[in-house]
């Protein structure tokens, strides 16, 4: 079967868009008709890094509707709508623990850019393409994907919106409300006004915060951090010593922190802002080699915790319908950060991302 991809076959070059053939789902996989997959740093992560060699097929924040079942899947049947995330086994000890994104099988599954048996589902003119990234590889008119990674979207319900509710959105708003589990009436600062710094604004709000302080360059994220529930927000430009920022706002420091940006300065700087017994959080991709930040007897003198999440330490089954729950009240207004281009214009799209002139940027593919 033919479908449309935006294929890396470089890390410093543009995406292409390409026509590419996809196997047919095997016994334990699932074709998804792709309507729109969310844009996500990681994305751009791995494709600069090529940490999978090219050619690769990225896309990891996919939604679609089900178009094909293999014999063992009984989860999704053809027809049904769905939003993909993050693969894990669903077997091993973390699984069972309902930690999927501590999967023991989590780099093999999602990182590798192929089945665990080494085989490619996408394949070019006499090539094989790097598929499978988290277990879908969405940057494309079709993907394979598999039970672990679907969850059922109900009717009513923008498909094209599900897709980064699979990442980005439960990576940010879960990493306030399920890893670090901030209390009602506690302080939070977080570093970063993009979408998975302002879906944690949201999870803030959603876990009643008292004072919610964002970091951003950008003044119309700024701006979009304090409509959705910031009590205060900083211009990293203006606050050069961030923690006799933060501390002119709360003097006794913070209590949980939020790092979106993996920017080695910041990271060591928060813990001159955390109140005794804080607690910092940080799922941005810093350098490699990037020591962990704080002195020892620092964070032992004030009882400090540094925590890395991933996937903001959700379980997708029971999260993404929490979080579309969320948003149908109201609480979780993550559209209002949502962009939507062609997937053909993802260049485009990516530049506009960067340069700060949209927050998430949602792939749309033309199919419904």
């Amino acid at each position: 079967m033919k479908v449309t991809a935006a294929v890396a076959r470089a890390p410093d070059a543009d995406f292409t868009i390409e026509e590419l053939e996809i196997d047919e789902p095997r016994e334990d996989e699932i074709l998804v008709r792709v309507v729109g997959v969310g844009l996500c740093h990681t994305d751009l992560v791995f494709k600069a890094t090529s940490t999978i060699a090219p050619p690769a097929v990225f896309g990891h924040e996919g939604s679609g509707i089900v178009e094909k079942t293999g014999s063992a899947v009984s989860k999704v049947a053809p027809g049904d709508r769905v939003a993909i995330t993050f693969r894990s086994c669903g077997e091993c000890a973390r699984c069972n623990q309902g930690l999927p994104a501590y999967c023991y099988t989590m780099p093999m599954l999602n990182y590798a850019g192929m089945r665990p048996d080494g085989t490619k589902a996408l394949h070019g003119a006499g090539e094989d393409v790097a598929s499978h990234f988290f277990g879908q590889s969405s940057f494309a008119t079709h993907c394979i994907t598999y039970e672990r990674n679907v969850v059922k979207v109900p009717e009513g319900f923008p498909l094209e919106l599900a897709g980064p509710l699979g990442c980005g959105i439960q990576t940010g708003a879960g990493g306030i409300m399920n890893s670090l589990a901030c209390q009602k009436g506690s302080s939070v600062l977080i570093l970063g006004g993009g979408a998975v710094g302002l879906s944690a604004v949201m999870g803030a709000v959603v876990q009643g915060c008292e004072t919610i302080i964002v970091l951003e360059p950008h003044r119309g994220r700024r701006e979009l951090a304090r409509e959705l529930g910031a009590t205060h927000t900083l211009d990293p430009a203006e606050a050069k010593d961030l923690a006799a920022a933060v501390r002119a706002i709360l003097p006794v420091g913070i209590d949980y922190a939020f790092d979106t940006t993996g920017i080695p300065d910041l990271l060591q700087a928060v813990m001159g802002c955390l109140a005794p017994h804080g607690t910092f959080g940080i799922v941005g991709i810093a350098p490699p080699g990037t020591p962990v930040p704080g002195d020892l007897m620092s964070l032992v003198t004030f009882g400090h915790t540094v925590k890395g999440i991933i996937e903001g330490d959700s379980d997708p089954d029971t999260f993404i319908p929490k979080l579309i729950e969320l948003h149908n009240q109201g609480k979780l207004p993550f559209d209002r950060l949502v962009k939507t281009y062609p997937l053909s214009e993802i260049n485009s799209a990516i530049a506009d991302q960067q340069e700060g002139k949209c927050v998430k940027v949602v792939l749309l593919t033309g199919q419904q």
